[in-house]
Formats: structure tokens, sequence, C-alpha cells
């Protein structure tokens, strides 16, 4: 049995890892602030682990919750474009900031590897389909920005502090416990819960834009795999389904599922989004040994399936 510490283990990602590591014995410690996760999100394994309420900019906090852990799991983040538009300088603090303290204490107590939640929002607006690793960053919006300096950070305290660290670029992430009632809410959940209820929800753009739309379970697999893998220090990959569906066909498919037969109403672009986004995922499958899990497809059903049931409780 190994020790885990996932930041931000109380979010929609960082839960179904830390559910995830306790469905496999290891011991797990939650990080967590609670600004945008919630302790409902562990109530399925919430006795199962030590969790710390606390802010990964503190530099004590940190060093409390690395003690003795062998792996740390780096999901801790503002993660919304729309929000590091009105706040850049707060998203700045808490990604960039918050991740270096991490990463600082993380190579003072001798973790074995750190994995750090990515974006694929790094790689802009480029017209080049699918997006590698190899392709020049180009961010849209400070949120991009925060995520990919943060990232270069792993990069340098793996190269120069010999502290094994790996930065997966996750690519739209959806699925169980992502949050549909905050004003910075994914498209899947609110799609989801509006159709549900019978309500009209928002396309900004002609709904054309497409993105590689990713199930979580496939995330926490890259995450475990990538915790194992010595040969991935210092190194950066794509993880997602490797294809891609425009929001009209999302909406549409969603539509289809629930029953709703209900139209969207389209709005202007917002600034800092990309128009279309699609994953090489060839460095993971290399690399780590992944491979989705989950497909688009069956994602959506599962979706769907849990808003269901939680409108039914």
């Amino acid at each position: 049995m190994s020790t885990y510490l996932v930041t931000g283990g109380a979010g929609f990602i960082g839960s179904n890892i830390a559910e995830e590591l306790v469905r496999r014995g290891e011991e797990t410690i939650v990080l967590d602030d609670l600004s945008t996760g919630n302790e409902r999100n562990m109530e399925s394994f919430r006795s199962k682990i030590t969790f710390i309420h606390g802010d990964i900019r503190d530099a004590r906090t940190v060093r409390t919750a690395v003690d003795g852990v062998d792996y740390v799991l780096h999901q801790a983040a503002l993660a919304s474009v729309p929000r590091s538009i009105e706040d850049p300088l707060l998203v700045n603090d808490v990604n960039v900031g918050g991740t270096l303290v991490v990463l600082e204490e993380a190579r003072r107590a001798d973790v074995k590897r750190l994995v750090y939640a990515a974006s694929s929002s790094a790689y802009g607006d480029s017209e080049v389909m699918p997006k590698t690793e190899e392709m020049t960053p180009r961010p849209l919006s400070p949120y991009a920005v925060s995520k990919l300096a943060a990232e270069h950070y792993c990069a340098v305290y793996s190269h120069v502090y010999g502290l094994p660290t790996i930065s997966i670029r996750y690519f739209n992430v959806f699925g169980p416990r992502q949050d549909p009632k905050s004003q910075y809410a994914a498209v899947i959940p609110i799609f989801v819960t509006s159709l549900l209820r019978g309500e009209r929800p928002t396309i900004f753009g002609d709904g054309e834009q497409s993105r590689d739309f990713t199930f979580v379970e496939n995330v926490v697999s890259a995450n475990l795999l990538a915790a194992g893998c010595a040969a991935a220090a210092g190194q950066m990959v794509n993880v997602a389904c490797g294809e891609k569906a425009t929001l009209n066909e999302l909406y549409a498919r969603l539509n289809e599922l629930i029953g709703a037969g209900i139209e969207p109403i389209y709005d202007d672009p917002r600034p800092g989004d990309v128009k279309h986004s699609l994953a090489d995922i060839a460095r993971a499958r290399d690399l780590l040994g992944y491979d989705p899990l989950v497909s688009f497809e069956e994602g959506i059903e599962k979706t769907v399936a849990w808003y269901r049931s939680r409108e039914r409780s």
C-alpha cells in the first residue's frame, strides 16, 4: 500500500481519483479549501481518507499534507476561462503560486512522483489537428497561461531538483460530480441539467466548435498510470479519447438521450474560447500504457444517468 495526496480532492476530478484510490486500498489524503470543491463529493468514501481543509498556497498546510506521502496527484486549481478573464490575479496566484508551493514541499518531502493536472487550453486556437505535445503553445486566456506556466514549473522541478513530475493535459473532462450550478460551469453538466428540467441552455457561438470530450474515468486511469511510470519524469502528455464532437452534435445527442426535444439558445462567442480541440494520444499510449476506458458515447450515457438520479433524489 502506498500513500497518495490528492490536492483538490473534494472537486469533480479529484474526488473521482480519491474514490478510485480508496477502492484500490491505497492510503489517501485529500487537501482542499472547498472554494470550488464540495464535501458532498466525498460522502461515499469520507470515512476512509484523511481530509485536510486548507489552501495550496499555504506552505505550512501543504508541508503537513505531504509528510510521509509517496505520490502527489495535484488537481487543485481555479479551472475556468471566464473566471480568469474576470480575475486574472487570483487565478494566477492559485494556479501558479499554489502549484509552486506544492512542488517545493513535495521536493522537501522527497515524494516519489508528482502528477500535475495540466490543460489542453495551452494549445490555444491552432488550426492544426490533432494537437500533439510538440506543438508550440498559444494560450488565449489567463487561465491557459497559468496552467501552462505551472506545467513548465513541473518540468523544471524534474530537471533541476530531481523531483519526478509528469504533466497530463486534460481535454474537456466530464462526468459524475461535475458542478452545473457555478457561473463558470462546463458545458455538459449545464446542458444535461437544463434539459432534465425542461429548460433551454445557451450555446455560445454557432455550436460548430468541437471538443475532444473525455470521460472522467479515463483521466483517473491516466493519473494512476502516470504515478507508476518512472520513465515519464519531466514529461507532458495529452489525455483524451482522440475523437471530437461539435457542441451541436453533443446537444443533439443529449436531447435524444433525455427525450427533451428542446431547442438551445445561441449567443455570442465567449472571449478566450478556442474553436476546435482534438488530441493526439499516441505519447500517452506509448509512455503510460494509457488507453481510453470509456468512449464518448458511453460516457455521455453514464453522465446523463448520474444527473437523472440526482434530479430524482
